[in-house]
């Protein structure tokens, strides 16, 4: 097998500002960013070990690095293997899952992910789920057989589950409902609004917010933060995408948890060291320890 070590993608540029934003004020008490994909070369792109030691300047100590394919859940993989303060999770993406399927490899590709499971740091299967924006009628059976395959598997294995939802909130929902879900099952970047957010609360899932919370067409998911239970908070960055304002654009990096995390405390009104503790608490619950 490739060593996984020196896999990369390279997220196009455009016309944005692709300079790293400077850090932000440090936080007093430490927080973990739950879901990036640092894999992911962004600008001038910066090495995993600067990432974190970003990441620990700014109060971050530590990150849930995500795949969603066998390439970059190797990558995540062998990062948690080798950096302290990085955890794993792995998955075939469900934008991935028919592509796959259309090469006959669908099977093949969960089985690498199960034995990916099976390694120390791999904490969580993830991203999966459902994603009716970018795939039509003809890959939602695949989706379908990929998001129940991985429920399978974070019960397996006893691992955290991050569901990647996109335009299909209620096909998520009942596919959870119907089949069982895992015990700690996360919403990584939770895009429904306040009724799903009390629902999903109450099943007992946990719902991660990003930096697009502070979005002005965000509405949504400030009135959805403003109903979920505390001890049902996680933050995330799932950098290098979703920079927090007034950054939007810019590359997005674990360091900048911190604008999210203030934000969210005002939004509330929260003392911001005991929402940081929260928080810490509930990614510890669900995650295990990063040491």
């Amino acid at each position: 097998m490739t060593d996984p070590s020196g896999y990369v993608r390279v997220r196009e540029k455009g016309s944005r500002d692709v300079s790293y934003p400077p850090a932000p004020e440090p936080l007093a008490v430490t927080v973990y960013d739950n879901h990036t994909h640092l894999e992911i070369e962004d600008g001038e792109g910066l090495p995993l070990v600067e990432h974190l030691a970003r990441a620990a300047a700014a109060g971050v100590g530590g990150v849930v690095q995500a795949g969603g394919d066998i390439e970059s859940s190797r990558w995540s993989a062998w990062a948690a293997a080798n950096h302290p303060g990085v955890l794993a999770a792995v998955a075939i993406h469900p934008n991935e899952a028919p592509a796959y399927a259309a090469q006959g490899r669908l099977a093949e590709a969960i089985a690498v992910i199960d034995d990916l499971a099976a390694q120390p740091r791999v904490r969580a299967i993830g991203e999966t789920g459902l994603d009716f924006f970018r795939t039509g009628e003809e890959g939602l059976p695949a989706q379908f057989e990929s998001f129940e395959a991985h429920i399978a598997l974070a019960k397996k294995h006893d691992l955290a589950m991050q569901i990647h939802d996109r335009d299909a909130h209620d096909a998520v929902l009942e596919t959870l409902e119907r089949v069982g879900a895992p015990e700690r099952t996360v919403f990584h970047c939770f895009s429904g609004d306040a009724d799903m957010a009390r629902l999903a609360a109450d099943r007992g899932y946990w719902l991660s917010f990003a930096g697009n919370v502070t979005f002005k067409n965000a509405q949504n998911l400030r009135d959805a933060f403003a109903v979920t239970p505390l001890d049902r908070v996680l933050i995330e960055t799932d950098a290098p995408f979703l920079t927090p304002v007034p950054l939007r654009g810019r590359p997005n990096a674990p360091y900048l948890v911190p604008l999210t995390v203030r934000f969210l405390a005002q939004e509330r009104g929260l003392d911001l060291d005991e929402f940081c503790a929260r928080i810490a608490a509930n990614t510890l619950e669900v995650y295990g320890s990063f040491s």
